[in-house]
């Protein structure tokens, strides 16, 4: 876990533009489709060391491997995992992430097809009891990580994955008794991708956004049936993180990447407390666009958890705009004022790679996020 009490550092949220020969072995690979594994392996080492190489001369300290292998953050673990079979299906997914803003803006979805999430075209349905199968692939990631780092002058590295909670999202359950045995379930399974990513000398970055959108897939529930709901969530991530320590763990949350109204996000004061239970030493926090800029007043009267550190976004992928350094900086100097100038790292609402329009305007993002730590440093500290 990154610290410094000279300077603001910098880092982001996951994933980065991928190479289009990759994305294509990829995606092939994802489907079943013909492709040839030898080349998959081969460009995805050098991919990968180009996408390492990339993050440290744009400024950043703490980088990752851009999740390069997976088809999207959310679905490689389908091909992690057994216990389940596959049935057709059409339309959203099972918990559609807008169904809440569906209930007020149906003529803007309707009008807008694009805007709401699509699942695949198959639902995998839990019947048996979960296994964990991604030992090969996940070896690979941390192989190929490994490998690129070499020469690389960055801080710190990781490697994100999934928690139960964002899981249990598309993989529907007739096996277990309960939601509660079924998400304990998966982070029982989970535990061993996590431990591995830790035993590889990496920072473990947990992405849960199923925390704050959850809210926005069950429309109707209330506030406190929503708490309860997160609560046990919450307690299942917990479980798996047993026996890793806190400042090897990074919790990522945000309110969904994808562009549409997000009206009636839950917000972060209603779930601060839960965001804090998680065992992790470090919080990613979105935090740079037009729903939830203004949240950095939550901070006002809330206190991070002892030692902990947190990752605002202060460069978001709402917006193919690039930020200006001098408003990162006063984005960063905000948060620093509020909660220790040593406790900020500067950082991404979300993965930013294949969100933002085209490659080149990820990148010229992190040069923003780069040079606006530098000046909120000389703000902060008195020197660049």
């Amino acid at each position: 876990m990154l610290y410094s009490t000279e300077r603001i550092m910098t880092t982001h949220a996951g994933s980065l533009p991928r190479p289009a020969d990759l994305r294509e072995m990829v995606v092939a690979k994802a489907n079943d489709a013909a492709y040839d594994a030898h080349t998959l392996d081969r460009r995805l080492g050098s991919a990968v060391a180009e996408v390492v190489r990339h993050q440290a001369e744009c400024g950043l300290d703490s980088v990752n491997d851009g999740e390069l292998s997976k088809t999207n953050f959310t679905d490689y673990v389908r091909w992690r995992i057994a216990g389940y079979v596959e049935r057709p299906s059409a339309g959203p997914r099972r918990l559609s992430i807008t169904a809440r803003d569906e209930t007020k803006f149906a003529d803007y979805f309707a009008a807008n097809p694009r805007a709401r999430p699509v699942g695949p075209p198959t639902t995998p349905v839990c019947v048996e009891k979960l296994r964990y199968t991604g030992q090969a692939d996940l070896a690979a990631d941390i192989a190929n990580l490994k490998a690129a780092l070499a020469g690389v002058d960055v801080a710190e590295a990781f490697l994100p994955a999934n928690s139960p909670g964002t899981i249990e999202h598309w993989l529907a359950n007739e096996y277990y008794k309960s939601d509660e045995e079924f998400v304990f379930a998966i982070a029982e399974i989970m535990r061993e991708e996590y431990r591995a990513i830790v035993d590889a000398g990496f920072l473990l970055q947990i992405d849960d956004p199923d925390l704050p959108d959850v809210w926005n897939c069950l429309p109707e529930i209330t506030l406190p049936e929503y708490r309860r709901y997160a609560a046990v969530r919450v307690d299942a991530l917990n479980h798996a993180l047993a026996g890793i320590p806190k400042d090897k763990v990074r919790l990522h949350v945000c309110w969904g990447s994808h562009h549409g109204p997000h009206h009636d996000d839950i917000p972060l004061r209603d779930i601060i407390d839960l965001i804090f239970r998680v065992a992790a030493g470090s919080f990613s926090i979105e935090a740079s666009n037009p729903c939830h800029e203004h949240e950095w007043r939550v901070f006002e009267d809330t206190k991070l958890p002892e030692g902990a550190t947190l990752i605002p976004g202060v460069v978001g992928h709402c917006t193919d705009f690039i930020e200006h350094p001098d408003l990162v900086a006063e984005r960063l100097v905000r948060y620093a004022r509020l909660v220790g100038r040593e406790n900020v790292l500067a950082g991404t609402d979300c993965g930013i790679g294949t969100r933002v329009g085209h490659p080149s305007i990820c990148w010229a993002k992190f040069d923003a996020l780069a040079e606006g730590a530098r000046r909120a440093t000389q703000i902060l500290w008195g020197h660049g």
